[in-house]
């Protein structure tokens, strides 16, 4: 038997837009099931937020989401992430992280990301990696993209 932690990203109204960026950016499978498929009357504000979504794609990236019930409103009071004296502060709960072999594997994946988004770090080498950068893409979502040292 073998787990797979899988993210589960918390939208309010913007988690079909999200997978479908994260399926352009990542390939693969998008699957949306919508409130109004498990039966909310189609008339009922929110029935066709997302209840179940997810990506998968060949290459072993997944995620998930979903849009919380009750508002469509998109949360706009973000936690920060910034740069301070060389150094990453932030206040965030928790980054995803995607981490390839080589600059040439992550480098198209940094540039998915990056449209619409607040760099953070740029891409580029790293003292500990041939390739680090960190952002935070249009929907706030902070991602750290960087290439296993060998």
């Amino acid at each position: 038997m073998s787990l797979n932690a899988v993210p589960h990203l918390n939208f309010r109204g913007q988690a079909r837009e999200a997978l479908e960026f994260y399926r352009s950016v990542f390939g693969g499978q998008l699957t949306v099931i919508t409130y109004g498929d498990f039966g909310m009357p189609a008339e009922v504000p929110g029935a066709q937020n997302v209840v179940f979504g997810e990506v998968v794609a060949e290459n072993g990236f997944r995620v998930m989401a979903y849009d919380v019930p009750g508002t469509d409103e998109p949360v706009v009071d973000r936690r920060t992430t910034r740069r301070e004296n060389g150094t990453t502060i932030t206040e965030e709960p928790f980054f995803l992280s995607v981490r390839g072999s080589s600059v040439g594997e992550v480098a198209p994946i940094w540039d998915g990301l990056a449209d619409g988004a607040s760099v953070i770090e740029k891409f580029g080498p790293a003292q500990w990696a041939p390739a680090f950068g960190m952002l935070a893409d249009r929907f706030g979502v902070t991602w750290i993209v960087d290439v296993a040292q060998a």
